[in-house]
């Protein structure tokens, strides 16, 4: 948990589909267990999710593990490392302490009296609770940067402390470490501003001790945060997800709030008020609101305004000092349309207010497809994708492959010659979408395959004939495109429909999920109904089926290889499916039948063409080039010796300097807007600047560049 704390200086490690998780973890709140009507007892409630979901692990998922010591033993040391990611609260003896349950709790799972959980959270706790006072001491007293020494931030490759004062030892170099990046960064910024008028330049032992005393507020904030969010429930959902983190990556535990949040991330609409929060100094402020939303037509909140505490209606007011933004989003975004929640807020002139706000539907309209035309040599229609969204539960809800559709048709008005769709970050969805999508491109045929454990495979197929968008077709993509947008990529290039173009591979997920009750009188038919709501016991999102290309092989761990590889700069990252030691392997089944699109010997010329220019392209040897001095950085031991320090990190600023210069376009592309986007974007004032800024996003973008520049010679040979 340390590294996360430095995240507030330094970010230890790329987080994998970023770009989507930004946006909903505005909206969807930390697992946590809801309490049984008429059951407090935590021991009967947690015995029985263990029982439903053995059974239903059994039954449905699909490669059971097997429950015995083996398993006990892997689970025993995944969640004492879950619990203390960082290995800096329990200690060597506590570990040898609770290893009589390292053979006990698979026996547990199957019915036996739970006490592992217990003792390990009971001990965990306290043990935290003795780490939240270390800091406070060690950021007392000055620190000396002139010691050479180092400090090992991945907890990979430590053990836990033998003792206290060793567990002190690591936090005292982890928290140097975190003042000495603060104090250099503080140093910089005096050598920039010493000759500004009024500027005040303070001595190194000032900003030294202005760096503890920051540190120190940020180790409060996350301390406070951390004990809040650490209640028994929460850290029992960690002990089941430990279990269904050893059998793949994607089964996952969470109780009936948390599957509702996965639904409206799915569907891009939500009940609450249309707020997007940040934290700030500690403190939970308004970002900005959604346009249309109740926030935004109440005409009472304001950009910038600090939530000091979130009430229901009339009740009491929860003070949200301390927590987490998606812990603050939880208590506001609430469960149903029509509810009040007050706020009391602070404004920036000081004054405090209530302000009242009736929850209703709000719409994410950055979820949604969107597009533009890129004109230059050819006139390139270009669409984006953030998910394969899908609004399950309304017959004329949100759904992707119409409004990709929709796009394609305000493109084909407006004389494209060709277009690029862009599932960079796409993490996917709706599979039922992506047969549709597919079906866009091609006449009636196999779009993929799925396979359950003990079948044979199910053929998914477009069944309409027609097809809506026959001309060059260009599909980028990144590590972090996954799922969906596999199966997508990998329809387009077994058809030869069109070049896929982007970094080494795709994410690798090539597993199919289900929500699942865990309630009793559920398990029977699979759903998740209202009645099974009341007991509270949660849902499993349950691997149950895999995806195979229809030339046969698994998008599983390989993931699709472009038919165009870009060098990336995150390539070097260890954050794919293969990644993974759980992921389930790749294998392949019989390939189908199907007809490759009537130019496909000339999109295999332009992509051997493509190839052979990227291969000869100075600025994409020079971010490979880059990029693997990057990689020697990763997951180091790092420099506390205040002037090795500093040469670490100029060498790693000129890397990264270099490559963001390499990847951003001397001369922008020229964006435009559809025709038919005009008036709407025009209609205020906000939406012309979300729009200046999404272009403006795009226009710089190499991989973007590169991609017209191979939809440009697709077009000159087909014409």
């Amino acid at each position: 948990m340390m590294h996360k704390i430095i995240s507030f200086i330094m970010s230890k490690k790329f987080i994998p589909v970023i770009a989507v998780l930004t946006l909903l973890s505005l909206f969807i709140s930390y697992t946590s267990l809801g309490h049984t009507e008429g059951n407090d007892d935590p021991r009967i409630r947690y015995t029985k999710v263990l029982t439903q979901f053995r059974k239903l692990i059994d039954r449905e998922h699909y490669t059971p593990p097997i429950f015995d010591d083996v398993f006990s033993k892997k689970l025993f040391k995944k969640f004492t490392e879950t619990l203390d990611d960082d290995k800096d609260i329990l200690l060597q003896s506590d570990i040898s302490q609770l290893k009589k349950y390292a053979t006990k709790i698979d026996d547990e799972i199957k019915g036996a009296p739970l006490e592992s959980f217990f003792e390990i959270n009971t001990l965990y706790l306290k043990r935290m609770n003795e780490a939240s006072m270390i800091y406070k001491k060690i950021l007392a007293k000055p620190f000396d940067f002139t010691i050479d020494e180092h400090v090992m931030l991945d907890p990979e490759k430590i053990d836990f402390p033998k003792s206290m004062n060793d567990r002190e030892d690591i936090w005292r170099k982890r928290l140097k470490y975190a003042v000495l990046s603060k104090l250099v960064d503080m140093q910089e910024d005096r050598e920039k501003n010493k000759d500004k008028k009024d500027y005040k330049i303070k001595a190194d032992s000032t900003l030294e001790r202005e760096a503890r005393e920051q540190i120190s507020k940020q180790m409060d904030r996350y301390f406070t945060t951390k004990k809040n969010r650490e209640t028994q429930d929460e850290n029992f959902s960690t002990f089941v997800n430990c279990i269904t983190a050893l059998m793949d990556p994607h089964t996952n535990y969470f109780p009936p709030v948390d599957l509702r949040s996965f639904n409206e991330s799915m569907s891009g609409r939500f009940y609450g008020i249309g707020a997007q929060l940040k934290e700030e100094d500690g403190k939970i402020k308004i970002t900005s609101l959604v346009s249309g939303g109740p926030a935004w037509k109440s005409g009472e909140l304001k950009e910038n305004d600090e939530i000091l505490k979130v009430a229901q209606g009339n009740q009491e007011p929860v003070d949200v000092t301390g927590y987490s933004v998606s812990d603050a989003v939880k208590l506001i975004r609430g469960s149903e349309k029509g509810t009040e929640v007050r706020l009391t807020v602070k404004r920036m002139d000081g004054s405090i207010k209530v302000i009242r706000i009736i929850r209703d539907e709000v719409h994410l309209e950055e979820t949604f497809a969107k597009s533009a035309i890129i004109n230059g040599a050819h006139k390139v229609g270009y669409i984006y994708l953030p998910e394969f969204y899908a609004d399950f539960e309304r017959p004329n809800g949100a759904r992707c492959a119409v409004d990709v559709a929709k796009e394609i048709e305000k493109l084909k008005e407006d004389k494209v010659e060709g277009i690029i769709l862009d599932l960079r970050g796409n993490g996917g969805g709706s599979l039922y979408d992506v047969v549709q999508m597919v079906g866009l491109f091609i006449p009636d045929g196999p779009v993929c395959q799925v396979k359950a454990k003990s079948s044979a495979p199910n053929l998914l197929s477009d069944r309409d004939p027609r097809v809506q968008y026959d001309g060059p077709l260009a599909v980028m993509v990144d590590g972090t495109s996954a799922s969906a947008s596999e199966i997508f990529a990998a329809a387009i290039q077994d058809y030869k429909r069109g070049i896929i173009i982007g970094s080494s591979s795709t994410y690798g997920k090539g597993t199919v999920q289900r929500n699942i009750s865990l309630n009793e009188q559920d398990l029977f038919n699979n759903i998740f109904s209202k009645e099974a709501d009341t007991e509270n016991l949660g849902a499993v999102k349950l691997t149950v089926q895999k995806f195979y290309r229809i030339s046969g092989g698994a998008t599983q761990r390989k993931g699709v290889i472009p038919d165009v590889v870009l060098p990336d700069r995150y390539d070097y990252l260890k954050y794919r499916e293969k990644d993974n030691e759980s992921a389930l392997p790749w294998d392949e089944i019989t390939k189908t039948s199907y007809t490759e699109w009537k130019n496909n010997a000339t999109l295999d010329k332009v992509i051997n063409q493509e190839k052979e220019i990227v291969s000869k392209n100075n600025t994409f040897s020079s971010i490979k080039n880059e990029v693997q001095l990057l990689e020697k950085y990763n997951d180091k031991e790092y420099q506390l010796q205040i002037n090795k320090y500093k040469e670490e990190q100029k060498q790693l600023k000129l890397v990264y300097k270099q490559l963001d210069t390499l990847v951003k376009l001397s001369a922008p592309l020229v964006f435009t807007n559809l025709s038919a986007d005009t008036a709407y974007i025009n209609s205020s004032n906000e939406k012309e600047d979300k729009n200046k800024q999404w272009i403006k996003f795009r226009a710089n973008d190499i991989y973007i560049d590169e991609s017209v520049k191979a939809m440009g010679k697709l077009i000159e040979e087909i014409k």
